[in-house]
């Protein structure tokens, strides 16, 4: 059986920064669950799985448009210590849920604290930066007709309701 749309995937992977720093791994725990075609994984590396099938193993580099968007600088931002009621400690590094110019919600991450100033950035953490993937397709299954209307995978290594 081939990836192709609708089809529920199952992949170990580790992924690097081009330092070769491994950010995030599958090893020591389930393989990553995801279904083709739904937008769960980044569209770099949705593209690359596409055709392969049970066993394959490869080695995909994604460009930044194809994987969290290029940095923004306009997504950074200073605001005011107050803006932050009911939090008694900031720290660096913090994430809060914030609406985006657009109206919709994003996740904002607290880059610098100077007195009454929190500078603040809605950047994906890994925008801007080319994401390096080593992948082997563990397993590849017809998606139910339930995972499909959710867009998700369920059960095991997927999304639990």
């Amino acid at each position: 059986m081939l990836i192709a749309a609708n089809k529920a995937v199952s992949i170990d992977y580790t992924l690097t920064n081009d330092a070769g720093e491994v950010i995030d791994s599958s090893a020591g725990g389930a393989p990553l669950v995801y279904l083709q075609g739904a937008g769960n994984i980044i569209p770099g590396l949705e593209k690359a799985l596409e055709g392969k099938t049970v066993g394959d193993e490869l080695k995909v580099a994604v460009e930044p448009e194809d994987a969290y968007g290029e940095y923004a600088a306009e997504l950074v931002s200073t605001l005011s210590r107050s803006m932050f009621e009911g939090v008694d400690e900031l720290e660096v590094g913090m994430q809060f849920h914030a609406s985006a110019p657009d109206g919709q919600m994003q996740i904002v991450t607290i880059r610098d604290l100077d007195g009454d100033d929190v500078t603040v950035d809605g950047n994906h953490p890994l925008a801007g930066q080319r994401l390096n993937f080593e992948v082997k397709i563990v397993g590849i299954r017809d998606a139910s007709q339930e995972e499909i209307a959710h867009g998700h995978v369920h059960g095991e290594g997927g999304h639990q309701h």
